[in-house]
């Protein structure tokens, strides 16, 4: 289940639902070393300028290293009116402790 604007756990993500967006917004080099399958990297200084890569009609979790960075993304997201957003809490660097197949950095 998706629920908006939650801070959700690795194991939350991990089960996300098919037709949600998987947003990352780190940069090219982070995502070469480690990524989450189906993810989208747009690294979140070109975050604004590359909203239309993105269905606003779907949700999108976004994710990042340790979360600072998607919770900014969520900002820009929702100031241009998407409303079904969530983000990792912790980051791939939670992710990648409760599933060591994703590398940590």
């Amino acid at each position: 289940m998706f629920e908006s604007g939650l801070n959700m756990s690795p194991e939350a993500f991990r089960d996300l639902d098919p037709t949600v967006q998987i947003l990352d917004v780190r940069e090219g080099w982070e995502y070469d070393l480690a990524h989450l399958p189906g993810a989208m990297l747009i690294p979140l200084g070109q975050l604004a300028g590359r909203l239309g890569e993105l269905e606003a009609s779907r949700p999108v979790a976004a994710y990042c290293h340790h979360g600072v960075r998607s919770l900014h993304g969520l900002h820009i997201l929702q100031g241009a009116g998407f409303q079904d957003i969530a983000h990792l809490a912790g980051g791939i660097a939670a992710y990648s402790r409760m599933d060591p197949s994703i590398p940590s950095y």
